[in-house]
C-alpha cells in the first residue's frame, strides 16, 4: 500500500510541476457535467435504476494532465470522486494514454471499499491504445482489488461506437463479458445499449439516455 500511495503522490506530483512551470497560456482547463439515466459501470447498473449525475474538471498541458471526477454514486458504495493523472501522445498512427486513477467513497465502508474515504485504497493503472477507429484498454488494479484486470475492445464508425468488455479475475468464477453499442446523437446527447454475456450475472439488457455540458473556464 505505501508503495502505491507513493506511485500515485509522484504521478500527481509529476503533472502538478509540469503545469507549474508552463506559461499560463499553454494550459488547458477544461470541465464538465452530465446527467444519465442510470449508473452503468463497466456492464452493470450501480445506482438500480436511479439516474446519477457527475461532474469532471481536468488540467492539461503538453501531454499531461491531472484531474477530479466525480458522480452522486452508486446503490451500494454511495457518492465517488475519482482522481486520475496521466500522459496522452501519438506514435505516428498510435494513439497512447497511460493514467493512474484512485476511487475513493467518502463516508463509505460497504462493498468491495473497506475505508471508502482513504486515499489508495482502490487505484488502477489504465493503458489506452487506438489506431483509427479501433481501440484497446487495459486496466490494471494496483490496490484494492489486486487480480483484477478489465480490457475493451472498442470500434468507432460515424455516430455509433461498438465496445466488448472482459474481466480477468484471480477468482475465475467473477469473470464476465458484456457488449454495448452506443449512438451519439449530437456533441450533448447519447444513448447507449449494453448487454452482459454471461448468464450468471445480470442478463437484462440495460438503456442508458445520458446528457452532458460542457463548463466553460
Amino acid at each position: 500500500m505505501k508503495n502505491v500511495k507513493n506511485l500515485l503522490a509522484a504521478s500527481v506530483a509529476a503533472a502538478s510541476m509540469t503545469l507549474v512551470a508552463a506559461p499560463a497560456s499553454a494550459v488547458d482547463v477544461s470541465a464538465s457535467a452530465s446527467v444519465a439515466s442510470l449508473y452503468l459501470w463497466r456492464g452493470f447498473d450501480l445506482s438500480d435504476g436511479s439516474p446519477a449525475v457527475s461532474g469532471d474538471i481536468t488540467i492539461s498541458e503538453a501531454g499531461f494532465y491531472a484531474g477530479v471526477w466525480g458522480s452522486s454514486g452508486d446503490d451500494t458504495n454511495g457518492q465517488e470522486v475519482d482522481y486520475y493523472a496521466g500522459f496522452a501522445t501519438e506514435a505516428g498512427p498510435v494513439s497512447i494514454d497511460l493514467s493512474v486513477w484512485n476511487y475513493v467513497y467518502p463516508g463509505s465502508s460497504a462493498g468491495f471499499v473497506d475505508n471508502g474515504d482513504t486515499y489508495g485504497d482502490l487505484s488502477e493503472v489504465i493503458l489506452g491504445l487506438g489506431v483509427g477507429p479501433v481501440s484497446l484498454t487495459i486496466y490494471d488494479n494496483i490496490a484494492g482489488a489486486q487480480g483484477y484486470n478489465y480490457y475493451t475492445l472498442g470500434y468507432d464508425v460515424g455516430s455509433f461506437s461498438f465496445l466488448l468488455g472482459g474481466t480477468e479475475n484471480n477468482n475465475e468464477d467473477a469473470n464476465y463479458a458484456h457488449f454495448d453499442v452506443s449512438y451519439a446523437y449530437n456533441d450533448n446527447l447519447a444513448f447507449t445499449f449494453s448487454q452482459m454475456m454471461d448468464e450468471d450475472n445480470d442478463d437484462d439488457l440495460k438503456f442508458v439516455v445520458s446528457y452532458s455540458l460542457p463548463i466553460s473556464m
